[in-house]
């Protein structure tokens, strides 16, 4: 396939397919349509590619990405059916944040058609290189990980009460990955000593639960970090003054060890 100027492809050999879908901040033109550009990019996944860059090193490869969420959101159901039925989310191509704001102006919400286009023009292509890592890598392995990298900030009432564990590992409720590869990586984040949550709030999106099929020999795992795992986040949700915190090498290091750790047992485990 043409690989398009937005999408990133990064190929390694090991058993280890890394995808980073919700850290683009390209809004694609829609500026002027959006209540503000700082509202269409506030959800991003914040520096998660930087966080993750020692993935290249381990033999992954990575698919990357640089169109928003607020576009369309790749780890959605292309159908637009909800994910979590009866919970609070956002859509496809979302029209609110994760707090409920409008993102569009007034009459500038995308209709069907426009929908439909992005659908063909981004998440088509992202999915297409996915599924064509998958199968290179399952030609080499008898058993590949795919391992989807997310954050989400701790507090978001919204979407979930309290605060959010810092790490929470998705496996679509075990359909998803073998019980094995799941406890695996549950001990490498119980010796954290941080909290941490499988199958929670977050037990994995479209992405996890498309991909995944253990039966198959492809085992998907989500890993929704909390946004103070890695920066320091502010307390309230963030304004344009000070959202988003400037990525901090020195204050992210511990959690890298800890993410690091992770995929190298996925590896390792994928190679028995």
């Amino acid at each position: 396939m043409t690989i398009p100027s937005w999408l990133t492809v990064t190929r390694g050999k090991a058993p280890l397919l890394v995808s980073i879908p919700h850290t683009g901040i390209d809004l694609a033109g829609l500026e002027n349509r959006l209540v503000s550009a700082w509202l269409g990019r506030r959800d991003a996944d914040w520096w998660i590619d930087k966080l993750y860059d020692f993935a290249e090193e381990l033999g992954a490869t990575v698919v990357h990405t640089a169109i928003s969420r607020t576009v369309i959101d790749v780890n959605r159901d292309p159908s637009g059916a909800s994910l979590y039925p009866g919970q609070a989310t956002t859509g496809l191509c979302p029209t609110e944040t994760f707090d409920g704001d409008p993102l569009y102006r007034e009459s500038e919400e995308p209709g069907p058609s426009e929908v439909d286009e992005r659908r063909e023009k981004y998440f088509v292509p992202y999915h297409a290189a996915l599924q064509a890592e998958v199968d290179r890598l399952r030609a080499l392995h008898p058993k590949i990980v795919l391992y989807d990298c997310h954050s989400i900030r701790s507090v978001l009432p919204r979407l979930f009460e309290g605060t959010l564990p810092v790490f929470n590992l998705g496996t679509n409720d075990g359909k998803s990955a073998d019980p094995g590869l799941q406890a695996t990586v549950g001990q490498v984040l119980a010796e954290t000593g941080e909290s941490f949550v499988v199958n929670g709030r977050f037990k994995g999106g479209w992405i996890t639960r498309h991909f995944g099929q253990p039966q198959n020999g492809i085992h998907a795992l989500q890993m929704e970090l909390s946004n103070r795992g890695y920066m320091r986040e502010p307390e309230s949700k963030g304004a344009p003054d000070n959202w988003p915190v400037p990525y901090d090498p020195a204050f992210a290091a511990p959690i890298r060890v800890t993410l690091k750790r992770i995929l190298e047992k996925a590896i390792a485990w994928a190679g028995r």
